[in-house]
């Protein structure tokens, strides 16, 4: 069958995108699908700065790829062998396909999987293999996913099956932003009750974190970025108290409010100067977690006697630490019973073809979260 799909064909275009227009709204040609594969009829797809830095060249990645990890759609068909999912079943799409076989995976760290990092890399399904093509020429896959496309081959290593009354523009944002944002706090940092909390970057990633720290029983959760309206989107949420990191005493105010420094600072802003402002304002034996990804020649500079004296731990959380089969149905309970409100991350609702316009809004820092609806 033939799908229409955005195809990033170049890294790094100009700005703004919405007059360079980095992702191409094409028609290729969808194999269908082979054992252990299904076909996906995708109904939302959320714009990510993962999407983003894969445009801007800061992960850079094989083009061309059709871009797309955040989706969320309804199984049409089904390849041999695959047991678990049927046609008509609703699914969430898992950035990371875990094998379910590698020491990783065994170990319950899907988000380490060792062939679904190498698929991941090499812009292939897990089994190395393209299902996109033009003109009989591969196009590779964006995390296994490939979701800003109306129809996607996935591995059934990259879904989740969800309920199906959940709308599917809710359901896209479980597999990256609330699945990391949230797991930075409850996973990898293990977050305890009354423990304080300093989310550092406040995009959808970072708001699903000041929601976690919420749900997880924080003391105080402080919010920080550079941008006033998010610090006030987080307020609306239920931070405690924000700060603007653009002020010389944002430093000095987080340590005010917790008498130090906080027990865990989380940063998802990716840029280098917001997470030595997270390692700056961890206190004594805290932690200090990142989920942000910068460009990889980005260095963090890190004192040994600040971690060895103040016994203090630096973590990287990737997927939120999390095994997706298990947690994300489990945090869609909690929004279902309205302990977990991410619907209120979502800011806008676009088509397809204003894709690009999408982009230079998240570049600009003018959206929270926005969903691509088919």
């Amino acid at each position: 069958m033939q799908t229409r799909a955005a195809v990033l064909r170049e890294m790094a275009p100009p700005r703004p995108y919405s007059d360079s227009q980095p992702l191409r709204i094409e028609t290729f040609d969808l194999a269908a699908p082979q054992a252990g594969e299904v076909l996906v009829k995708v109904h939302a797809a959320g714009l990510c700065h993962s999407d983003l830095s894969t445009i801007d060249g800061n992960r850079p990645r094989p083009v061309p790829m059709v871009l797309g990890h955040e989706a969320a759609g309804e199984i049409v068909e089904v390849g041999p062998n695959v047991r678990d999912f049927a046609v008509g079943d609703h699914v969430v799409c898992s950035f990371v396909p875990s094998c379910g076989h590698c020491d990783y995976c065994a170990d319950g760290r899907a988000a380490l999987c060792t062939p679904g990092a190498a698929a991941n890399n090499a812009g292939t399904l897990l089994d190395g293999g393209f299902r996109l093509s033009d003109k009989g020429e591969d196009v590779y896959h964006h995390l296994g996913i490939s979701g800003f496309a109306e129809h996607a081959v996935i591995r059934t290593e990259s879904l989740v099956k969800i309920d199906p009354t959940l709308d599917y523009e809710i359901a896209a944002v479980f597999g990256c932003a609330v699945l990391t944002g949230v797991g930075a706090m409850v996973h990898t940092a293990g977050l305890r009750l009354g423990q304080t909390v300093l989310v550092v970057g406040l995009g959808g990633v970072g708001l699903s974190a000041v929601l976690g720290a919420i749900a997880g029983g924080a003391a105080q959760v402080i919010a920080a970025d550079i941008d006033d309206e998010k610090l006030e989107r987080a307020r609306e949420l239920g931070a405690t108290a924000t700060v603007n990191t653009k002020d010389d005493k944002a430093l000095e105010k987080v340590k005010d409010l917790t008498g130090g420094g906080v027990d865990v600072a989380a940063e998802f802003a990716g840029v280098q100067p917001a997470l030595e402002f997270a390692f700056a304002a961890t206190g004594k034996g805290g932690k200090t977690v990142t989920a942000g990804l910068p460009h990889p020649d980005v260095r963090l500079p890190v004192s040994p006697t600040q971690l060895v004296a103040q016994e203090r731990t630096l973590m990287g959380s990737y997927l939120g630490g999390h095994v997706p089969k298990l947690d994300i149905p489990e945090y869609i309970a909690l929004y279902q019973a309205g302990r977990l409100p991410v619907d209120k991350l979502l800011t806008h609702r676009l088509s397809l073809d204003d894709i690009n316009v999408g982009f230079e809004r998240l570049a600009a820092g003018q959206a929270i979260r926005q969903v691509v609806l088919f």
